[in-house]
Order: C-alpha cells, then structure tokens, then sequence
C-alpha cells in the first residue's frame, strides 16, 4: 500500500457542474433506482413463486434480475448521495471496493446472458435435446461458471490497479470508481497497463458480443423451416434478448475498446448499463411476454387473496 501514500481518498468531478441539473437529477435518479428494485423484484417474486424457476430461460432471468438489483446499488446510491453533496469524495478503500465489486457482478451478468443465449439456441434449433441439455444441474454449473470467471476478471483488474501509484491529482472525472478515470491520475506511463485492460475488458466484451450475436444468427436462419406461429414465438423471445444485449454490450464496447483519455463521454455512455438498462431489463421481458405477464397475475393474485385472508 506504500505506492499511493500521498492519496487517502478521490473527489468524484460527477456527471454535471451546474447546482441546479444536479438537484434536478438527483430526484430522477431517485426515482429511477426506486423503479430498478421495484421492476427486477417483480420479477424476482414471480419467477421463483411460480411453475417459471422450473424453465431454465426464466432460472437465468432471475439471475439476471438479481444481479441488475446488485450491481446497481453498488453504484446509483452513491450517485444519489453525491448529487445532493458539496464535496463527492469517496476514500481509497471504498474506491476499490467499488471497482471490484462492480466489475464482478458485471461480469457475472455477461456470462449470464451469454447462458440465457445458449439456451434460447438449445430450445431453438435443438429442440428434442432441449431437456437433456438444459437440465438443472447444467444451468447450475452455468451459473457458478459465471461467478468465477466474474471473480477472476475483476481480481486481475483490481491487482493491476492497486499495483499503480496514484501521487496526486486526485479528482476522478466520472461518477463511479472504474480502471479508465483511474488510469488517467495514475503517476507513471500507463500505456502497457491501459493495453492490458483493453485486453482484459474491452477485447473480452466484444469477443462475447460477436458470440451472441452469431448465436442469434444461427437461431433466426433455424426459424425459416418452422411455422409462422412458432417463428413469431421463438422471434418474440429473441428479439427481448437482443434488445437487452445491444443496451449492454453497446455501451460497454464504446467505453472499454478506446484507452483511457480525458475527451471520451465515458461517464454519460456509462449511465446506460448502469442506470437505463437495469430499468429497461424488466419492462422488456414482461411486456413482451404472455407467460410471464401471466404468472406475475397469479402469482400478485394469490399474494393478494392470501393477504386478504
């Protein structure tokens, strides 16, 4: 810890300098983590309430919901606070914390939707293998797949930042602890360090991008054999994935392809996955799902009789 001795805390720069918009947004931002817990706790009720946690799509929705609700307190509380704040200082400690922990269910989420798209590729174009391959125990080891190589992915960055020295300045032009507005206080030349996160992130985010998108490929060119109910089912499902996909991977490429530098809109491109995506997720896959829609009302009807009473 000897190499940031002269930095004991950072000073967040926030997303706007004027009072009044930060006053302004700090009630929408209120607003809008109000509705993060609101919409993916629906979710997280209904699914595991109902005959749903047995489908393995909606097992790895529920994950996904889950992370949502956690990633997002790791970052729009402290938004919150620091918009109402004179001074948006966070200490050295919980900066890093932050950078680990958000980073970890980030990466958990990735490989969260890169699980509901092999599933929706099983169901799809492997039909009659559908239970075998997606059985419970897979969708399990899925999951904890997802968790360690999250864990590995924000380990490695996180070693690479505490091994930086940071001297002074200590203002950090963003909103939240990440490796680029940390990279650009650091005190010696970080080329080969801003190379080895583009490697661990952003080249990682594209590489899963092309993936899935080729995945989807594969499973709308597999749709032209079936029938047209079944292609407006299966089109339906897909195109609420692609939806989310594109609202995450998007922004994320935009951020973590380019090295770290002080012209980029990282902070306002960031507000996507970390505030807009997280609220977009459940709308997504309840307005444009009958199953679902249908189980949330039997599920908030029976939780509703049984309250009654």
């Amino acid at each position: 810890m000897e190499n940031h001795k002269n930095v004991t805390e950072f000073i967040f720069m926030g997303l706007w300098e004027n009072r009044q918009i930060e006053l302004l947004f700090f009630v929408l931002f209120l607003l809008c983590y109000l509705a993060v817990l609101m919409g993916n706790s629906v979710i997280l009720v209904t699914i595991t309430c109902s005959h749903l946690i047995e489908q393995p799509m909606y097992y790895f929705l529920c994950h996904l919901s889950l992370m949502d609700l956690c990633y997002t307190s790791t970052v729009i509380p402290r938004l919150i606070r620091d918009l109402a704040a004179t001074r948006k200082n966070i200490s050295y400690n919980e900066c890093m914390t932050q950078l680990f922990t958000g980073h970890l269910l980030a990466g958990v989420e990735i490989f969260i939707l890169v699980s509901m798209a092999l599933d929706r590729y099983v169901a799809i174009v492997k039909p009659l293998h559908y239970m075998v391959i997606m059985r419970r125990k897979r969708c399990d080891m899925l999951i904890v797949t997802a968790w360690i190589v999250g864990f590995w992915h924000s380990i490695a960055l996180l070693l690479m930042v505490l091994s930086l020295p940071f001297c002074g300045p200590n203002h950090i032009n963003h909103y939240l602890c990440d490796v680029k507005p940390l990279l650009n206080l650091v005190c010696e030349d970080v080329h080969v360090v801003s190379i080895l996160s583009i490697a661990n992130s952003g080249m990682v985010v594209v590489a899963i991008f092309i993936v899935l998108l080729a995945s989807y490929i594969l499973i709308l060119y597999s749709l032209r054999t079936r029938s047209s109910a079944g292609q407006r089912k299966a089109l339906s499902t897909c195109s609420s994935h692609i939806m989310v996909v594109v609202l995450f991977f998007g922004p994320c490429i935009y951020i973590y392809i380019f090295p770290a530098g002080n012209e980029n809109k990282d902070k306002e491109i960031s507000l996507f996955y970390t505030v807009i995506a997280p609220i977009l997720n459940p709308l997504i896959y309840t307005l444009r799902n009958s199953e679902m829609k249908n189980a949330m009302h039997k599920v908030w009807s029976q939780m509703s009789n049984s309250h009654l009473k």
